[in-house]
């Protein structure tokens, strides 16, 4: 059986070929153009055209059985009642619903119901509250079809309006218990449940269209999945949908995610609770994990440096300042999408490299803000899994074993979403009778140096300390 994956993800499209008997077969990966995507908007058609070349490219000459779909949570653009787009796709980093975020923060009743209804906070990453930005920018949606960038492209592949509940459950719309699109939240945003299509289990499946044939060079008819969020198929490709498995994924964005048999939504909001294709996650993510990096390193050294140049320079840890990584606002624990960030102790004696290595403790502090958060809600997790960006960097990864002091499973394959998509369509033919049966391959286990504990946990002190201080 021959699986197809393609992703729309925050900064790339991906595809991914992938056997019941051989697993994974081919990867691509390709950055959006310039014209598709500036990180916090996209052209709808432009990345789906992208992801769909992608797909063909990794397909060619091989017979498809099922294609699966991964989009990002939190994005949102709208379509006209031929579902053309109406407007760019706004990605989880556009910011410019803050202004409307913060007036409606100010009624704690308000932020209290909302966060126990959805599992979301009133933030600005949310595409309720985009929503409503866009509305007082003008914007009538009256007539709108309204769905995020994995949806269209499963709509330009079938012709068909679904919308999976997963995605759903990252948009603010999604009552996290009765699993319906909440009455009060839509009449908030003044739109209507048929605005956002049928809403769907991950079992759902409508045949590729003679477009969808066409453009990704395949039989039309192949059964397509609905499109799920890169981050549940993180957790479902990771085999960590059973207890006390923790996927900690550090990408362009950060998240940490615990699966969980009912909603887990404090009463105090600061994690989120969103649905997987199989139950809950209970989780917490950060604006800032490598978009930071990046930033540091395009602002602080030349082009021609690469990444490992710098990481060979040792600096001493003890003496450089402390980061708060709030470059692109805060989601978890604070969920201030308003905070700057900030280098402490800054004197004459630091250099470039120490604002890069101070920027890579600051990502995991906030992390490890996040996972103290998880452990008091949850209880600590008895495994954690560790993918993404920061598996490219050696010291970085075992920096983060350090700061947490735990023994962490780095995972060999590196786009774990694709897989979760793989193991969806798995399920979906038969091939497993339950997502839970899926075995993902161990990885290798990096472990913390315990010399390191007293020396990090101090600087973690310090991080907080400061936190507190620039609320």
């Amino acid at each position: 059986m021959r699986i197809l994956v393609l992703e729309s993800s925050t900064t790339s499209a991906k595809a991914l070929l992938y056997t019941d008997r051989q697993g994974v077969l081919k990867v691509m990966t390709e950055a959006y153009l310039p014209e598709y995507s500036d990180g916090r908007t996209q052209d709808a058609e432009g990345v789906f055209r992208q992801t769909a070349s992608v797909g063909r490219r990794a397909a060619e000459g091989c017979e498809v059985d099922m294609i699966a779909l991964s989009g990002t949570w939190h994005s949102i653009l709208a379509c006209d009642r031929f579902f053309r787009p109406a407007t760019r796709t706004y990605s989880w980093q556009y910011m410019g619903a803050s202004a409307v975020v913060q007036e409606l923060r100010k009624d704690s009743a308000f932020v209290k119901r909302f966060y126990q209804t959805t599992g979301c906070m009133v933030h600005g990453t949310y595409p309720v509250f985009k929503l409503l930005h866009l509305e007082r920018q003008g914007m009538d949606p009256e007539n709108l079809r309204l769905m995020g960038q994995g949806t269209y492209n499963f709509h330009r592949l079938t012709g068909c309006f679904l919308l999976s509940e997963s995605m759903a459950s990252g948009s603010g719309f999604l009552d996290i218990r009765k699993k319906k699109l909440s009455v009060p939240v839509l009449e908030l945003a003044g739109v209507r449940a048929d605005q956002f299509g049928k809403l769907t289990d991950c079992r759902e499946v409508r045949p590729l269209s003679e477009e969808g044939a066409r453009l990704l060079g395949l039989k039309s008819g192949i059964p397509v999945l609905t499109a799920h969020p890169d981050g549940a198929l993180n957790q479902v490709g990771a085999g960590a949908l059973g207890a006390g498995v923790m996927t900690l994924s550090i990408g362009t964005s950060a998240a940490l995610r615990l699966s969980t048999l009912r909603p887990v939504i404090p009463e105090k909001p600061s994690t989120w609770c969103y649905l997987s294709p199989s139950g809950w996650l209970s989780g917490a993510a950060t604006a800032g994990a490598c978009n930071c990096v990046d930033w540091v390193k395009n602002r602080f050294f030349p082009p021609s440096v690469t990444y490992r140049e710098i990481e060979a320079g040792r600096v001493e840890t003890g003496d450089l300042p402390v980061c708060l990584p709030f470059l692109y606002g805060e989601r978890c624990p604070g969920w201030r999408d308003d905070r700057k960030a900030s280098f402490f102790g800054v004197g004459g004696r630091h250099g470039a490299a120490d604002f890069y290595f101070s920027t890579l403790e600051g990502v995991l502090y906030n992390l490890f803000q996040c996972y103290e958060v998880l452990c008091s809600i949850n209880g600590p997790p008895r495994t954690i899994k560790l993918s993404g960006g920061i598996l490219h960097s050696r010291i970085w990864t075992q920096m983060c074993c350090d700061i947490f002091q735990r023994e962490m499973e780095c995972s060999d394959q590196d786009q774990m979403s694709l897989v979760g998509g793989a193991v969806l369509a798995l399920q979906q033919c038969g091939v497993i009778g339950n997502l839970l049966d899926f075995r993902a391959g161990r990885g290798t286990a990096v472990r913390p140096n315990p010399e390191k504990e007293e020396q990090y946990a101090e600087r973690y002190r310090r991080y907080l300390e400061l936190y507190e201080k620039t609320k």
